[in-house]
């Protein structure tokens, strides 16, 4: 939950709470619920959580240090707020819900839209509102959508039913749809190989577009927030801390792993205890 929050809204929540000076739990704050009260210097001095019609005051550093911690992304506007990454694909997604609203249309519609429906009376004239209203409902109830599709269309004299269709150009928004999924997805650090987009993933790129993943998008989040965890756990204990990812448990940096050890497990020059710290133990 936390890095989801940090990625959709650009900024996380933590609150430690205290018993008898030592924090015993936390408990992460929903960002859209939380504002940054600012002091005079424009450095934040205390956060206020609404919930409902409540507020609550958070001080952002205390003598303990139970403050509120606030990690957050860059943002280049924003001195107190992060920058989610969806912000930057928001034309992405636009585009990627048009798409997929029209793709829905013409499901409904049979793929095409089904015709047109012309009154030529041999007198000449055109419909009273009431007939024209009147046939607008039946063709809408009796003949619209994927229920009733194929049905046959009875009708009266002086109607004529002309076809009408799109062109397969006018019906494929499938590249659209796709390149913007592929953007979505770079906003979010993830290699667009990974979307399973016909066309763009093979067995072997797939492979390298999953370490990928995790050597720039999952290693890099995990080493920044555990560096502010250390530093927010080191002014809770009041004694140095140290928060650090295990690598050899991510499985997609394996065989990259592997390789580590079996370089730093031949390197005759250095000790036990230099090879136990090259490796993270």
């Amino acid at each position: 939950m936390l890095f989801g929050h940090l990625l959709l809204s650009g900024s996380s929540y933590l609150e430690p709470l205290m018993l008898a000076g030592t924090p015993r739990e936390l408990h992460l704050l929903r960002p859209d619920r939380v504002s940054v009260v600012a002091g005079s210097d424009g450095w934040p001095v205390a956060y206020d959580y609404r919930v409902g019609p409540r507020t609550r005051r958070i001080p952002a550093f205390s003598e303990d240090g139970a403050g509120l911690l606030h990690l957050k992304l860059f943002h280049p506007l924003d001195d107190h707020g992060g920058l989610s990454p969806l912000g930057s694909a928001g034309s992405a997604i636009d585009l990627h819900n048009a798409c997929a609203r029209w793709s829905k249309g013409l499901l409904d519609n049979s793929a095409r839209p089904s015709g047109a429906l012309v009154y030529q009376p041999k007198e000449g004239g055109n419909l009273s509102p009431d007939a024209y209203d009147r046939l607008k409902a039946e063709l809408e109830a009796g003949y619209q959508g994927a229920v009733n599709a194929g049905r046959p269309l009875l009708l009266e004299g002086g109607l004529d039913w002309k076809a009408m269709g799109l062109s397969p150009k006018d019906m494929d928004f499938e590249a659209a749809r796709n390149g913007a999924a592929r953007d979505i997805a770079l906003a979010l650090g993830v290699p667009p190989m990974l979307m399973g987009i016909p066309g763009d993933i093979t067995y072997a790129n797939y492979q390298e577009a999953n370490r990928s993943l995790f050597r720039l998008t999952v290693v890099p989040l995990l080493t920044r927030t555990a560096a502010s965890l250390s530093a927010w756990f080191s002014d809770l204990y009041g004694e140095p801390l140290r928060l650090q990812p295990d690598l050899d448990q991510l499985p997609g940096l394996s065989a990259e792993r592997d390789a580590l050890w079996s370089r730093i497990g031949g390197a005759s020059f250095l000790s036990d205890e230099e090879k136990r710290q090259a490796v993270g133990y």
